[in-house]
């Protein structure tokens, strides 16, 4: 979660923007870049709580199954608008992405089980 996070902040922003709806931008006053920095940030985070709080790690593993349904939208945007990102330059390649997503909310749970 904290690389992932750090490559919101520096190496992927562009990338991520891609997966950004424009509902977001339109709703909220930040700008698409402001998203990806934040859900970076939140990423970094909820890595970091893993490490720091093992005694939380059932409740942090909720919380970031929470985050990657919260984020879905933001892979169901970039199919529908069929945007590139990530090399997802395909229908086949964003559909399969958003099959995905179910495995890493599953992951977030199994992996923080007791």
């Amino acid at each position: 979660m904290m690389f992932a996070g750090a490559s919101h902040l520096f190496w992927a922003r562009r990338e991520f923007q891609a997966q950004v709806p424009d509902l977001v931008t339109d709703v909220l006053p930040i700008d698409k870049d402001g998203v990806v920095v934040a859900s970076g940030a939140v990423e970094i985070m909820l890595g970091a709580a893993l490490l720091a709080l093992p005694g939380e790690r059932r409740r942090i593993g909720a919380i970031l199954a929470a985050f990657f349904v919260a984020i879905f939208p933001g892979n169901i945007a970039q199919a529908l608008d069929r945007r590139k990102g990530f090399g997802l330059d395909s229908d086949g390649a964003r559909i399969g992405r958003l099959l995905f997503q179910p495995v890493l909310v599953a992951w977030a749970l199994w992996s923080t089980r007791r």
